[in-house]
């Protein structure tokens, strides 16, 4: 039995072939993330998954310095900072509540990337706080 398991690997792209998807840099449109946002997000590989999963986030630092704001990993009610700075990467587990925030004048560039068909975001009034509505 456990060599099929080994087996595995090779036979699975035979019968579940999949695509390489490409997304060139000219074809990406920026967006603000809301109205008075001055963050910008540009969505480079969405709905090209059709696998059914939470949604994890990977974020990699590329410039400047910011924070990421996470729940606390215990008991106690103070939310857990994380400073990162290029070259950091972070996890966030899916369902996750974070916040980026970028506290200098500086420009911050974090690529995110996350699991799913469409990656889920939602905004929310307040921490912890209702989802806010669209602008």
């Amino acid at each position: 039995m456990s060599s099929i398991f080994s087996l595995l690997p090779d036979i699975l792209p035979m019968i579940m072939p999949s695509a390489v998807e490409v997304t060139k840099a000219s074809d990406l449109e920026a967006q603000r993330a809301g109205k008075d946002s001055a963050m910008i997000r540009q969505g480079a590989v969405v709905g090209k998954s059709d696998k059914m999963c939470a949604t994890e986030t990977i974020i990699y630092a590329a410039s400047g310095k910011g924070v990421l704001v996470t729940n606390p990993d215990d008991d106690t009610e103070n939310l857990k900072r994380h400073e990162l700075s290029a070259g950091d990467f972070a996890f966030i587990p899916p369902w996750t509540e974070h916040q980026e925030i970028n506290e200098t004048d500086e420009d911050v560039v974090w690529i995110l990337i996350r699991g799913g068909p469409q990656p889920v975001v939602v905004y929310l009034t307040d921490w912890g706080g209702s989802e806010a509505k669209a602008d």
